[in-house]
């Protein structure tokens, strides 16, 4: 016999099989596509703010999100896994320290603000790829390979000024005004 929560587990697979959830914390900013039928016919509402809460809880996971609506406060809970939501996307990481921002109902205007949180790619630094990709560029013109050799050497010569250091930067102003 099988358990309530295997049957859940279960279930839950199911839908992930079928639609992608990302993955989101409270603090984000998300835009949840809400299935709506009219009658016959059916149509995808968006609703656009700040994830205030969420719960997992299996099949009975929530979130709610809370949006301001022509001067009024708006809060809607969703079942994360429910057929009514139709897509969630994530438009800004939000920088908090609690999981649950019940206290945004109190705030107004730019005390509701929330920091952006900036993730960082590990690794990859942007200058190392521009000048690999302007060597990459430069070398397939061949053509032009005295040209290139002439803008490397002036590239060799003149360092950028961020990676020079004061005294670098001192003793060439000198030698620019002899």
């Amino acid at each position: 016999m099988k358990n309530i929560e295997d049957i859940n587990k279960e279930s839950v697979k199911k839908i992930l099989a079928k639609k992608k959830i990302p993955q989101f914390f409270s603090g984000d900013t998300i835009k949840v596509g809400v299935r709506i039928v009219e009658g016959k016919r059916e149509r995808i509402q968006y609703f656009e703010g700040v994830c205030i809460a969420k719960k997992n809880r299996d099949i009975n996971s929530s979130f709610t999100v809370r949006k301001i609506s022509f001067g009024e406060g708006v809060e809607r809970t969703f079942a994360l896994y429910s057929p009514i939501i139709g897509s969630i996307k994530v438009i800004r990481s939000g920088k908090v320290k609690k999981a649950k921002l019940y206290y945004l109902r109190d705030r107004k205007g730019k005390s509701a603000r929330i920091t952006e949180k900036i993730r960082k790619k590990i690794g990859i630094d942007v200058s190392e790829q521009v000048s690999e990709i302007e060597n990459e560029n430069l070398s397939s013109n061949e053509p032009n390979k005295e040209a290139s050799q002439k803008e490397e050497k002036k590239d060799d010569n003149t360092k950028s000024s961020a990676t020079k250091t004061n005294l670098e930067r001192k003793k060439d102003l000198k030698t620019e005004k002899k």
